[in-house]
């Protein structure tokens, strides 16, 4: 039904008539001229910056206009031709793209989709934030493989329709569609506050288009997994040892995401706990953001002084991972192989233990949170040890109850 909305939209032409807005008069009892434009029932109006009097205006358009009269009839039909060459100039109109090109308002020095995806991609690496630009790098890649010449003209309904279709037929899955056009949405967003893309032809809403989303998969250990796990002891200062005291560190610190523990600096521990912001955290708006506190246990102090740094300088990064001499884009790299390394020893002993579970560092946060609940901790509680901006998201990273638990439930009701 929306398809063929549009394509009526399409087919439609806006009208265009020049009147007086006798609505309200001025001071010297003067009405504004104005173009009123009609398009899909809706009507704006926009001053032409004439003044005149209902008897000017009715020798403006008498049969014979003579002297200055016929002058502003030459100067009111050139505003109405203006307007119609606009309107046919437009490949889809809008009233925003309309009043752009009537009053020749500059859209901005660069108003391509590649050129703002480029503008924002560099902010982002003046920030730091070198995987979210590579995210939205990626991002544009994509759509340009899909259509080489892609611009904001594109960006329909249909079109964002088609091309998660093309990329399911690729044998992408879902949630790379979704991953891919988020930032397509951020840019549109920047694009509509610099008036280089009408609000009107707004894709992601409800009834038009809306970016899908898997739910997300399960990624914790189980008890007697963790169990395996945790009694364990490799090679003392192996590359498995490292890679598992890592994992455990991150279990044992409220799931803390591995580039937060990159990092930590030795200021960030008073009183045996370490207080810090998320990394994606700092750059929030918000003015209430609030630390993250971690009671340190003994087996977390045991891994601190194992692989700590020995210079204990509070400005100094606890762990050898990144310093502060390095580029954001050298960080990004670094901290992109610690993970990396982690991830690949500690597959190699999952699967020495004979833990089915890809034991990747996401496996650290969600076991955590997960452990948490089944041991009765609020959502809330464990959205704030998380440092979550919503228990919605917090549901995401708990895990289902295991089957024998299940089992145990379904077993009560018939044994009462």
């Amino acid at each position: 039904m929306y398809a063929n909305f549009i394509l009526y939209l399409i087919n439609m032409k806006p009208l265009t008539q020049i009147i007086l807005d006798t609505r309200r008069s001025k001071s010297d009892k003067r009405f504004p001229l104005k173009l009123r434009l009609t398009y899909a029932r809706k009507q704006k109006y926009f001053p032409l910056g004439l003044d005149l009097t209902i008897e000017e205006y009715d020798k403006i358009r008498g049969e014979k206009p003579r002297g200055e009269y016929k002058d502003l009839l030459i100067k009111i039909n050139g505003f109405e031709e203006k307007a119609v060459r606009i309107i046919e100039s437009l490949s889809r109109f809008s009233f925003e793209k309309f009043e752009i090109g009537f009053f020749d308002k500059p859209l901005s020095e660069k108003s391509t989709l590649p050129d703002f995806y480029n503008d924002y991609i560099n902010q982002l690496k003046s920030e730091g934030r070198i995987k979210t630009a590579q995210n939205y790098n990626d991002s544009l890649k994509s759509l340009q493989v899909f259509n080489p010449k892609v611009s904001f003209d594109c960006i329909t309904p249909e079109f964002l329709s088609k091309y998660e279709a093309w990329m399911i037929e690729k044998g992408k899955s879902v949630s790379t569609v979704g991953f891919y056009l988020r930032p397509l949405r951020t840019i549109i967003n920047e694009a509509i506050e610099k008036k280089a893309f009408s609000r009107d032809d707004y894709p992601f809403i409800k009834k038009r288009y809306q970016i899908p989303s898997s739910r997300n998969i399960k990624k914790a250990l189980n008890k007697e997994d963790l169990r395996k796990l945790l009694n364990y002891s490799p090679t003392p200062f192996s590359s498995t040892d490292k890679a598992k005291d890592f994992w455990v560190f991150s279990y044992l610190c409220n799931g803390i995401n591995f580039k937060d523990i990159a990092y930590l600096k030795w200021r960030d521990i008073n009183d045996d706990r370490i207080f810090f912001i998320r990394n994606k955290t700092k750059r929030t708006k918000k003015l209430d953001v609030q630390p993250i506190v971690i009671p340190l246990l003994e087996e977390a102090k045991g891994i601190i002084v194992k692989w700590g740094n020995k210079e204990k300088e509070p400005g100094n990064y606890i762990f050898n991972i990144i310093d502060k001499e390095m580029s954001p884009e050298t960080i990004e790299k670094k901290i992109h192989q610690f993970i990396k390394t982690t991830n690949y020893w500690n597959r190699k002993l999952a699967g020495k233990l004979e833990i089915k579970a890809d034991m990747t560092t996401y496996y650290a946060r969600h076991t955590f949170s997960t452990m948490m609940k089944r041991m009765g901790a609020s959502t809330e509680l464990i959205r704030e040890q998380l440092g979550q901006s919503s228990t919605k998201v917090t549901e995401n990273y708990l895990d289902s109850f295991e089957d024998d638990v299940k089992r145990e439930f379904a077993g009560k009701l018939v044994n009462f």
